[in-house]
């Protein structure tokens, strides 16, 4: 069986618990990850300042290399959906029926594919309005899995948003 690989969007000021735990979990299951941003091979900080190296650039990102992508919170998916790429990237993910997931203020760069239509999802409370207005039944809950959608809504919800993703991509 083909080796699992991951995309890990990362961009300035993501939330560390965010994106190194699942990142590590995945590494634990043996899963492949890829840290795509706008440009490759740069330091993106997190909000406390600790660097993330991108691996992959958007431009170059291909949705049939990847099983599964990732999108932490912080600010870092504010600054995603400012970038072109990183838009493309997501929308081709998700038409290709990949898994999504997103964590806290991950939702932001969903609200720019048409992931939410019709479908049940969490996030942080202060983006809830947002994934509303993108089409998704907003739920409180520590996670909501419909269909390929992975959602949570803070670090708090790691472990099982982290369980939820590796039995998704287990299938």
């Amino acid at each position: 069986m083909a080796r699992k690989k991951v995309a890990i969007m990362v961009d300035e000021q993501y939330q560390v618990l965010e994106l190194w735990y699942p990142y590590y979990r995945l590494k634990e299951a043996g899963i492949d990850a890829d840290f795509v941003a706008a440009e490759v091979n740069k330091a993106y900080p997190s909000k406390e300042g600790y660097p993330c190296v991108s691996t992959v650039a958007a431009k170059d990102a291909r949705a049939d290399e990847y099983d599964a992508m990732i999108v932490p919170g912080g600010f870092a998916p504010d600054f995603m959906r400012r970038n072109e790429d990183m838009i493309r990237f997501a929308n081709d993910m998700v038409d290709a029926g990949k898994v999504i997931a997103a964590i806290c203020h991950g939702g932001w760069l969903l609200c720019s594919t048409n992931i939410y239509k019709g479908k049940k999802a969490t996030c942080f409370m202060a983006i809830r309005d947002d994934i509303k207005n993108a089409g998704a039944k907003y739920l409180d809950a520590e996670c909501v899995v419909d269909g390929s959608l992975i959602t949570s809504r803070k670090p708090d919800d790691l472990p099982a948003f982290c369980t939820a993703i590796l039995k998704a991509l287990a299938l």
